[in-house]
């Protein structure tokens, strides 16, 4: 039946290409409703925990995205009156820096003393046009011993003054914010650079992480899709030594991404850093499908059968195949929604449609196409590598007995090395070292501190419950245990605002640099204080406007996921230990994407459970046997564990999107082992013995198993090239673990099924 109906299809091909392109062009369209958000929320589900938390602060406290400009003098001193001025300045112009709410710098940080009985509360740099040699040594005094200013405006050794922009963008998507904001910011450090030549300007914060996100994104789309596309022409060329075939190839794999695409707009996808990837990976998924397609016919026709018997038989010999490792590519794919970062769940979605709708386009489509191509099937180069695998295939049955031990030891010790790989997740290193972002960042960590911060609430729920002496000796016992950790740069904490002016309330007096311990005394402090400060410079960056609440900002070392959360944990059992009555809680971005790395890995193990368990009952209704859908599992794991021992060898280090790599390569592998696998039980099921079976298979499927490997680990390994740590790495790693499935497909697989299946083979056992 199936037969029948792909020749009555045959006969129809215009009338089937018109049916498929306007089913395309319908979908498609959809792509006009495709838009991209660069914002690092997009890596977090609305109910992720510490998301809510972050969020929560965000309400209660002044927001906390910001943009930093860090000034930098050749002098290697900003404490000198060119330099001061300059900061003064752009100090000036950083309000005009779109969304802006606040701007903090060493010449508008709030000094406070005493007059008398009045507290004066006055610009530390009150007049930037008469700078005397004694002013600017009060001033650097006064800075580098300031909590609120060392390490935070001005690095120890004061050769870094930084320029703090707080933004408040909507909470939603912030990609047309972003770009305004960095667009301001980086015109202003360019006219800075031009005027002042002796000065660099570096620009770091969370808006230039979320603008680093989004040009990486647009990189990757402009670059790695091109290049994509190049490759495929040239592989197609080359491999298969056919023009109309590598033209039929690609309009197929052009329509499946189109339509992808315009499906995803569709269904109100958005494009992100992890989605941007969706048309190479399906570009290079597409492939597969029309290579085993092609390769067959050009091998049935080679064997006598005519241009259009050859193409019936060639699709009614891989439509089974090819749906199977379309279905189970598109589960491996699919268990991403196991992920925790929705756009890596986005991702599997996308491209698992696209798998489907490629495995629909091969076996519909591209038949009707290649049946009106003056297609002729090429023989030189062809018989050159099918020669070269026929060898190969006799060598490893004569050797198979030796190979199965040293495999045993291959496996071994890469498991061995793939438990020591480590889950670690830095997110300024997800950007490369040329990155401008990563050297700005990388040049913060190095002469002032990490751009790693984390947040932590200090609720009392009380009204002016801050005030409290109980509560503020326990903030204070906190500020001061969190400067001590050896982690840590900097603490800005609202306790040395109340040391400060109760020292300035009792004539300067160092001995009264301590809590006041009366609460309406400091309740007026603190009133009088704020009372004084200029528009943007409140205190709602550390207090709520209830005085319920406080926030202390730690800024830390760039560290990973585990060292990040480990510190965490070390200062929630530190405090809950000190004020067991009060709530405490953290939150930043960074903790987010610490969390975030570690619970994807878990997450992800149980989708790969869910992947093996479907992709096996599937590969035995496939091969429609028990005994060999059982053997093909033992190829399709062994690939992961290879690829993962190597990957310690490189790196060691596992971050979010590698955590992904295991149940999205355990779909794709699965291919080559169906195809070769069905040949062989095809083979058997015609009276030949497992030697000839597995020569059968070499034969038939090795060219087709070589070309379409090398497609999809080149096609992954542009995916290397990007600019993107996430993404290089997922690419570099599924490109490892593919090529080691084919040589675990061609050297392993055909010795195990010799080693195992040998037992019902009477005749071979014979002539043993």
């Amino acid at each position: 039946m199936a037969s029948s109906a792909t020749s009555r299809l045959m006969n129809y091909p215009i009338t089937l290409i018109l049916i498929c392109l306007i089913a395309i062009a319908g979908l498609a369209s959809g792509g006009q409703y495709l838009y991209f958000r660069g914002d690092y929320k997009t890596f977090f589900r609305e109910d992720n925990p510490q998301r809510a938390a972050f969020e929560e602060m965000q309400d209660i406290f002044n927001k906390t995205e910001s943009v930093n400009l860090l000034v930098v003098p050749e002098s290697g001193n900003v404490f000198n009156a060119d330099t001061l001025n300059l900061i003064q300045a752009l100090t000036e112009r950083a309000w005009q820096t779109p969304y802006s709410i606040r701007v903090n710098s060493v010449t508008n940080f709030q000094h406070t003393y005493s007059e008398g009985d009045d507290l004066i509360v006055d610009k530390l740099y009150p007049d930037w046009q008469s700078l005397s040699e004694e002013l600017i040594k009060n001033i650097e005094a006064v800075a580098l011993t300031e909590p609120d200013v060392v390490n935070r405006l001005v690095s120890p050794d004061s050769q870094v003054a930084v320029i703090s922009i707080t933004v408040r963008m909507s909470d939603g998507d912030q990609t047309k914010e972003v770009a305004e904001v960095a667009g301001f910011v980086k015109a202003l450090a360019e006219d800075v650079t031009t005027t002042h030549p002796d000065h660099k300007i570096y620009l770091t914060g969370v808006v230039m992480l979320n603008d680093a996100f989004q040009l990486a994104a647009n990189d990757d789309a402009s670059t790695l899709v091109p290049a994509m596309f190049i490759i495929i022409i040239v592989m197609i060329g080359v491999l298969l030594r056919s023009f109309w075939a590598a033209l039929a190839t690609l309009l197929i794999v052009g329509a499946t991404i189109a339509a992808t695409m315009g499906f995803a707009g569709w269904a109100g996808y958005f494009l992100s850093v992890s989605t941007v990837n969706v048309p190479t990976m399906v570009m290079t998924l597409a492939v597969a499908d029309c290579v085993h397609i092609i390769a067959s016919w050009f091998q049935q026709m080679r064997e006598g059968l005519s241009k259009q018997d050859a193409l019936t038989r060639a699709v009614n010999l891989n439509r089974m195949p090819v749906i199977i490792t379309s279905v189970t590519t598109s589960i491996g794919f699919l268990t991403l929604n196991f992920s925790d970062v929705p756009i890596l769940a986005d991702l599997g979605n996308l491209t698992a449609i696209g798998v489907m709708l490629a495995c629909l386009l091969a076996l519909t489509l591209l038949p009707a196409i290649l049946s009106l191509m003056p297609v002729t099937p090429p023989a030189k180069a062809t018989s050159r590598l099918s020669s070269s695998l026929t060898s190969l295939g006799d060598w490893v049955i004569t050797y198979y007995r030796r190979i199965l031990p040293y495999s045993a030891i291959v496996f071994v010790t890469a498991l061995i090395l793939a438990s020591t790989n480590q889950l670690n997740d830095i997110a300024i290193k997800y950007f490369s070292q040329d990155n401008t972002f990563r050297q700005a960042a990388d040049y913060q960590s190095a002469h002032l501190s990490g751009l790693a911060t984390i947040d932590f609430a200090i609720y009392t729920d009380e009204m002016s419950g801050i005030n409290d002496p109980e509560v503020l000796t326990s903030v204070a016992a906190f500020t001061e245990w969190l400067r001590v950790q050896p982690e840590v740069d900097h603490v800005s904490s609202i306790a040395d605002t109340y040391k400060k002016l109760n020292k300035n309330m009792n004539f300067d007096n160092p001995d009264y640099y301590r809590l006041p311990m009366d609460p309406e005394l400091a309740a007026q402090y603190l009133l009088l204080f704020e009372m004084s400060l200029p528009y943007g410079l409140d205190l709602n960056n550390q207090i709520d406007m209830d005085k319920a609440a406080t926030r202390i900002s730690v800024t830390l070392d760039n560290l990973g996921s585990k060292e990040l959360t480990a510190f965490e944990q070390r200062a929630y059992r530190f405090f809950n230990k000190l004020s067991p009555d009060l709530r405490v809680t953290a939150a930043s971005p960074a903790l987010m994407f610490a969390h975030i790395g570690e619970t994807n890995m878990q997450s992800m193990l149980k989708g790969s459970l869910l992947a093996l368990v479907l992709i096996s009952f599937l590969l035995i209704f496939a091969l429609k046997s028990l005994k060999l859908g059982l053997i093909s599992l033992v190829p399709n794991l062994l690939p992961a564990g290879l690829g993962f021992g190597i990957w310690a060898m490189i790196s060691g280090e596992i971050n979010m999107a590698l955590s992904v790599v295991l149940s999205m390569t355990l779909g794709i592998i699965v291919d080559d082992t169906v195809h070769y696998l069905s040949k062989y039980k095809a083979a058997r099921e015609q009276g030949k013995t497992a030697k000839e079976a597995n020569q059968y298979a070499f034969k038939t499927i090795g060219q087709a198993l070589v070309v379409t490997t090398s497609v999809l680990a080149i096609g992954f390994g542009v995916l290397s090239l990007s600019s993107f740590a996430l993404n290089s790495d997922m690419g570099l790693l599924t490109a490892i673990i593919l090529v080691s499935a084919l040589v675990i497909d061609l050297l392993f697989l055909p010795a195990f099924l010799l080693w195992l299946d040998k037992p019902t083979d009477t005749a071979e056992t014979a002539t043993e």
